[in-house]
């Protein structure tokens, strides 16, 4: 065997999960993404989404989906650079920038590649990228590949983020990056104080509004416009596997900013561009999801439901105000064992574990959308609640 071969094969941690029959990841579903879905033949209720106006199996979605393949193909072929910009690709783009009050907007076949393209873009070996210590791993992804220096702080701690502000030259270009809404434990990020320190030591703010979009702001706009700080953060990107119920990503700005990324973000330039059926999903989400705010109540109004219930039984959920509901458990064998138990029980959840989360803070998530009924969240935390006690994490 050669010395890569050998290395990789040591690797033994799913084998190891596998063998205990807790191995909880590719879990196969024969169904579309609903409150309730199919796991090997019998019905289970989907707690591990982030549909979260639950906008995945909308008629007006799927049939948006198939009337871009009739017209359009499956694919098309090339980078947006060269031959891969639809007509539907720039209605996409204007109405996005439009939703998001920016000058444009640049669209990504990946969430993922909109920041771990665009961070090393756009930054240079004299720059500063300055990020949350719990930020997303396509925002780490980009601060590592950037030639540029790199500091974390805290997480969401305004004081930490000063005093790395302070180390940075006044003239020199910064970079601060941090989730909208961060996606395991549910928290949400200060997003006036970040705008006032970055405007204070002149730092462009960067927010991943990923988890954010759909959830919070007039119309789903998301955290930055839910603290009426839109026009004050110079770039935002978003994603569609979520709330816009496909795939793929953007970037909203400045038009000089925009300009720039648009000639010189090489996952952009050297990668094919978002499908057809997936681009006309998302123009038809982005619709609904402005036409239908009572989408967003109704996720709401589960939301505080949910969180009120798993208190008043004691759960450790930390500092979430989200639909995004985490669960410590704080033992990686526990938190594999409790998603096994709770699949069998009826129910899909996530387990997450490092480097997703701090070693000693795994947990499972739980994740709502607004078409989660009451009875369906009743049930849910009845079981958890159970098996926590079986395993004695309550």
């Amino acid at each position: 065997m050669k010395p890569l071969q050998k290395k990789l094969s040591q690797y033994t941690a799913p084998q190891e999960a596998k063998a205990k029959g807790i191995y909880p990841y590719f879990t196969p579903i024969s169904s579309e993404q609903n409150t309730e879905v199919l796991v090997n033949g019998r019905k289970v209720l989907m707690f591990g989404s982030n549909s979260y106006l639950g906008l995945t199996n909308h008629p007006k979605i799927k049939e948006a989906a198939k009337a871009a393949i009739d017209k359009y193909g499956s694919g098309c072929a090339g980078s947006p650079f060269l031959n891969g910009t639809l007509d539907i690709h720039i209605q996409l783009q204007d109405e996005l920038a439009e939703f998001m009050g920016k000058d444009g907007v640049m669209l990504f076949s990946a969430g993922f590649q909109a920041n771990s393209g665009v961070i090393p873009c756009i930054t240079g070996r004299n720059d500063y990228v300055i990020y949350d210590e719990r930020d997303h791993a396509s925002i780490m992804e980009g601060k590592q590949i950037t030639f540029a220096n790199t500091y974390k702080y805290k997480h969401n701690n305004m004081e930490d983020l000063e005093r790395v502000l302070q180390r940075c030259p006044v003239e020199a270009s910064k970079l601060v990056v941090t989730d909208g809404v961060f996606s395991m434990e549910g928290d949400v990020a200060p997003i006036p104080k970040l705008v006032e320190l970055c405007d204070k030591y002149q730092a462009t703010l960067m927010v991943d509004e990923a988890h954010g979009l759909g959830v919070f702001g007039r119309e789903g706009r998301g955290t930055c416009d839910h603290f009426n700080q839109l026009k004050n953060v110079e770039l935002v990107m978003g994603t569609f596997s979520k709330s816009l119920a496909s795939v793929g990503g953007f970037i909203a700005s400045d038009k000089e900013t925009i300009n720039w990324m648009k000639h010189n973000v090489r996952p952009y330039i050297f990668t094919a561009s978002i499908s057809p059926a997936s681009t006309a999903s998302v123009l038809a989400a982005l619709h609904i999801m402005r036409s239908e705010p009572e989408r967003q109540q109704a996720l709401w109004d589960i939301t505080r439901y949910a969180l009120k219930s798993f208190k008043d039984l004691g759960f450790e959920i930390g500092n979430t105000e989200t639909p995004i509901i985490p669960l410590f458990v704080r033992d990686n064998d526990k938190t594999f064992m409790l998603t096994h138990m709770l699949l069998e029980d009826g129910l899909f959840v996530t387990p997450v574990i490092a480097p997703a989360v701090p070693s000693e803070d795994t947990l499972i998530r739980v994740a709502l959308m607004a078409t989660h009924t009451k009875e369906q969240v009743d049930y849910a935390v009845e079981k958890i609640y159970q098996n926590f006690k079986k395993l004695q994490i309550l």
